[in-house]
């Protein structure tokens, strides 16, 4: 995909969501945080109902060590893998307690320290809770960044540092939020919804479903 194509392919997502954003409910840095690391191999729907129980109790480590381990499983053990995702999470408190003052780092490398959280869990955080241009790369992004032809490549990081490279800047703050919501919704793994895909003509995926219109 050329540097127009790619421009065109973010100006029609921009003007189907102007506002992009993660479907995670958070009203905070560290809320956000949390609900990232329940979502490995949980829907948002899911982790959002186990967070709105869990934040009414505690919403600042401090308040979640408090809990302990029982009492954040009780919470939260409607999510899949609670009993490991309990311990990282009460790792991660306790670290941001006595490494950061019980503040969340804004800083990647301080992110990636912290128990149960990667390079996509750092990248959510950077761009979602503080605003950076960074881009976190699921297998939603993943599989639409390949299919479509805006960046090639076998794996997550090797998309995501071409896609750094390709993004026009205007659209790189929300970018990785519009590919996400389009992977979730359009370009579905089993079955994409060409026909309603508003970039199918930009996109060089070979086995488009039937009926594809242009977008334009």
């Amino acid at each position: 995909m050329n540097e127009d194509q790619c421009r065109t392919l973010f100006e029609r997502l921009r003007a189907a969501n102007p506002h992009p954003t993660t479907e995670l409910r958070y009203r905070s840095p560290f809320e956000l945080l949390i609900a990232v690391i329940l979502s490995a191999q949980a829907t948002d729907k899911g982790v959002n109902k186990a967070t709105e129980r869990l934040f009414a109790l505690a919403n600042t480590p401090a308040a979640i060590l408090a809990l302990g381990e029982e009492g954040l499983k009780a919470q939260i053990r409607t999510i899949g893998l609670f009993n490991s995702k309990a311990k990282h999470i009460l790792a991660t408190c306790r670290h941001l307690v006595e490494q950061h003052g019980g503040e969340v780092p804004r800083e990647r490398a301080a992110l990636e320290a912290l128990p149960g959280v990667g390079r996509k869990t750092a990248n959510v955080i950077l761009n979602t809770a503080f605003g950076e241009p960074t881009i976190a790369v699921d297998t939603h992004l993943f599989r639409v960044a390949n299919r479509t032809g805006l960046a090639s490549g076998k794996t997550p990081l090797a998309v995501e540092q071409q896609l750094l490279r390709t993004v026009p800047s205007a659209f790189l703050r929300q970018a990785h939020h519009w590919l996400i919501l389009h992977g979730r919704y359009v370009c579905k793994a089993r079955v994409p919804d060409c026909p309603h895909c508003p970039i199918a003509d930009l996109c060089e995926y070979r086995q488009k479903t039937h009926d594809v219109h242009s977008g334009s």
